[in-house]
């Protein structure tokens, strides 16, 4: 086509999520009162309050909060729309994932936060790791796992998906990420991935789960979407198009920048219908500024 950049033949073009600079920023997720998350969060579970935003015009707020800079470490993004105090959360979202040295400690603390313990510390389901459930005031479930020291605790958000294999595919071949580890348990009729751009214990990683025989989620109004860095989000949305097209899922935003912030960002849904961001890593780093 006349006048148009030329278009890097796909192969080549499939290299690029392997070469890019990746890293997990965020995670987004709406709820019904920002401070009594703010202080659950930060009393109960130990983060910190990173920044906080409040958009009269647009009639919402925002929060972050993780266990270190957002420079470095995955955080969450609250979102608090003016007079919407519940969400439906949906059944296909999982938890996110916290590591400690001293499960049963963290829980007594949670416990005596007036927090809602869903499953008491112990080993897992056919295994030796030592992890126990907790839900937050909005009902979001966060899985407390036993590990030592770690650089991010924020170990992992998991997503229930109804095609592991097609799953893992497209997030190999759309974003870079490695399977880390793929765990079949048939006793209890489930399959898990772990994805991520490091190893398990070094960064925050996407768990995957398919319960046999279950295809289909909703989705609820609860969660929105992960957001992760990258050097070049033009090239990155061409990558996303070309698998979608080979896979499902569809881009909902095409790459540019938010009117406002300058950010330049591109959006899409995987086959499973759950969101991604992909944010420019230069542009995200001036937003913090």
């Amino acid at each position: 086509m006349a006048g148009t950049a030329a278009v890097a033949p796909s192969s080549e073009l499939l290299e690029w999520p392997k070469k890019d600079k990746r890293r997990f920023l965020h995670a987004v997720y709406r709820v019904g009162d920002l401070e009594r998350t703010i202080k659950f969060y930060t009393e109960g579970l130990g983060m910190k309050l990173l920044r906080q935003r409040d958009i009269p015009d647009e009639k919402y707020s925002n929060a972050f909060l993780g266990f270190g800079p957002e420079e470095t470490n995955f955080v969450v993004e609250l979102t608090y729309n003016y007079g919407v105090t519940s969400y439906d959360i949906g059944t296909g979202f999982g938890h996110f994932g916290i590591a400690t040295p001293d499960v049963y400690k963290l829980v007594e603390d949670i416990r005596a936060k007036g927090g809602n313990i869903t499953r008491e510390p112990g080993p897992v389901q056919g295994g030796s790791a030592v992890i126990a459930f907790v839900k937050d005031p909005d009902g979001y479930t966060f899985a407390l796992i036993q590990r030592g020291a770690t650089r991010d605790p924020f170990s992992q958000v998991m997503l229930r998906v109804g095609d592991l294999d097609r799953a893992i595919k497209f997030y190999e071949k759309a974003l870079g990420l490695r399977l880390l580890k793929k765990v079949d348990r048939p006793e209890y009729k489930y399959t898990v991935a772990l994805l991520g751009y490091a190893e398990e214990h070094e960064t925050t990683v996407l768990e995957l789960t398919y319960n046999y025989g279950v295809t289909e989620y909703t989705k609820g109004n609860a969660y929105a979407q992960i957001a992760i860095g990258t050097d070049d989000v033009y090239k990155s949305g061409e990558v996303v198009n070309l698998v979608t097209q080979e896979l499902g899922g569809k881009i909902t935003r095409q790459p540019g920048p938010i009117a406002g912030l300058n950010t330049k960002i591109v959006s899409f849904l995987d086959p499973d219908g759950w969101k991604t961001v992909l944010v420019d890593n230069e542009d995200f780093l001036k937003e913090l500024k």
